[in-house]
């Protein structure tokens, strides 16, 4: 059995990105590329303790750990990276934009920032789909290279089997109209992202409903509609596939050799915490789940002191062992 720990919380509203003099000083990593040569954005901070890789979710950027770097100042060599077609990082053949790739393009980065230590690794959404990915890939590294893992707000798998989108997406497969759905829709996204649908009320309610919890404001949520605005289209849509038919569960058994905190939110609409309370079970003893009251798919930001503690709780025990 899991162990579990329930974190009751009261929403709090996003911090501000900390002045710059309040983080550690980034510092590039120049030359990593991918398997297939796309150039990738990576960054590290700090000089000093276990190096915690951390990879951020789906149309956003490594941006979004800013209350977790911050919280690791001093005590951690934090690396973020940008994922293909995301912030600073490049793009490649669309028919690469998979999970699949993603699990590759993470390993790329690891061996580039530790290619003889071991790490820490951290996903917040897509980003731990990725991690869960490069598990399946090097099941190897895990009790080896990897010392343990931090999964936020993620899936192992059957991502769309509950709710609305669940019947829409078993109908349009049902009917075999699924591949010329999104076809369509890549085919779309280049014309698509020259209409003037940026910064609209529909896509604030969206960004509202989809990663927020009722209590947030309109500040908060145009934060992050601009970040997720600012991922082309024709990114978001050539994932779409992979992200429908997400299926790390294979991965799972690589983890319970090392550490693994899975940190859910009770309201996520996106990730509901059912998908995260499957991954703990299934880790057994290795596995702490980390449930936090109020908080939507945003809640590495939103309620970021809860997951910081999570964070450093797992970093800490490492270094002490």
């Amino acid at each position: 059995m899991a162990v579990l720990s329930t974190a009751r919380t009261t929403a709090e509203p996003i911090a501000p990105a900390p002045a710059p003099w309040r983080l550690p000083r980034p510092r590039p990593v120049h030359g990593v590329r991918t398997g297939d040569g796309v150039p990738l954005h990576v960054e590290i901070r700090g000089h000093q303790g276990p190096v915690v890789v951390l990879s951020h979710g789906f149309t956003v950027d490594s941006a979004e750990w800013t209350p977790q770097i911050a919280a690791l100042a001093g005590r951690a060599r934090v690396v973020t990276w940008d994922q293909r077609g995301h912030g600073r990082s490049g793009w490649g053949d669309p028919a690469h934009a998979t999970i699949d790739q993603l699990g590759r393009d993470l390993a790329a980065v690891v061996d580039a920032v530790a290619p003889n230590g071991r790490v820490v690794l951290g996903g917040h959404s897509m980003g731990g789909m990725c991690v869960l990915a490069l598990a399946r890939q090097h099941p190897e590294w895990f009790g080896t290279r990897v010392a343990g893992v931090f999964l936020v707000a993620t899936s192992a798998g059957d991502l769309v089997s509950d709710g609305p989108l669940g019947v829409l997406h078993a109908a349009a497969r049902r009917a075999g109209l699924l591949p010329a759905v999104l076809q369509g829709a890549r085919l779309a996204a280049p014309l698509a992202d020259q209409l003037p649908w940026r910064d609209s009320a529909l896509g604030r309610w969206l960004v509202r409903r989809i990663a927020f919890t009722p209590g947030a404001t309109d500040e908060e949520v145009r934060r992050l509609q601009a970040v997720t605005e600012s991922v082309p289209l024709q990114v978001t849509s050539a994932f779409s596939s992979s992200l429908l038919a997400h299926d790390e569960t294979g991965a799972l058994p690589a983890l319970t050799r090392v550490p693994t905190t899975v940190v859910a939110a009770a309201d996520d609409r996106l990730t509901p915490a059912a998908h995260g309370r499957r991954i703990a079970e299934e880790l057994g003893p290795r596995g702490r789940l980390v449930l936090v009251e109020g908080a939507g798919h945003a809640v590495n930001q939103t309620h970021h002191a809860v997951v910081d503690a999570a964070l450093l709780d797992l970093v800490d025990g490492l270094r002490h062992r």
